[in-house]
């Protein structure tokens, strides 16, 4: 084999890694989001799917294996809040073959069941990913809780800011992030 064969097949593997690398990482963090979105939408399967079938996580003193994590996650977000949003923000990612431990910060906003206040609450999952039959979902993870700030939401209940018309979303498949194909026609979609 000649020294371009030689080069042009070392660029190719190095290529292929990479490309391999990188489509790792972003199916990791998919499965991440829709974590995330499946806490928000109170969507149970979507919530049990980013685990593995004996899957496992901790928030607090709670563990709970992956097929009952998500009736009692959605029933403590139902008690303390009337919404909430799960927001990614930075990922670390180490990946070694079928294994990668990630480590994601997560901002989640509570609003109360009064409407007048707000929590929002900053810390990180830590998470052991596996890659099983060609997937990536979450085998460990365990939450941290790093600052939570109470703060006040009662322009949500103004007539100034309800005026405005805003979306309000929804725990469940109405939400319009279920629609497709999404359109601006719609006039039933629940608003502030």
């Amino acid at each position: 084999m000649s020294d371009t064969s030689n080069a042009s097949a070392a660029r190719f593997a190095r290529l292929e890694r990479e490309v391999r690398y990188l489509t790792d990482r972003q199916e990791i963090l998919d499965c991440i989001a829709r974590h995330a979105r499946g806490h928000d939408r109170f969507d149970t399967d979507l919530l049990t799917a980013a685990y593995h079938e004996d899957g496992l996580d901790e928030h607090g003193s709670a563990v709970h294996p992956a097929g009952t994590y998500a009736q009692w996650a959605n029933a403590v977000h139902s008690r303390a809040a009337e919404l909430h949003t799960h927001n990614i923000t930075t990922h670390l990612c180490e990946i070694d073959g079928d294994t990668a431990h990630c480590e994601s910060y997560v901002l989640v906003g509570l609003l109360h069941r009064d409407g007048t206040t707000a929590q929002l609450m900053s810390g990180r999952y830590l998470d052991r990913m596996e890659r099983r039959d060609g997937t990536w979902r979450i085998a460990v993870r365990r939450c941290t809780v790093e600052l939570v700030l109470t703060a006040d939401a009662s322009l949500l209940r103004t007539p100034f800011f309800k005026e405005q018309g805003f979306v309000k979303g929804t725990r469940d498949k109405d939400d319009m992030s279920y629609r497709r194909p999404l359109e601006l026609d719609d006039a039933s979609v629940p608003r502030w």
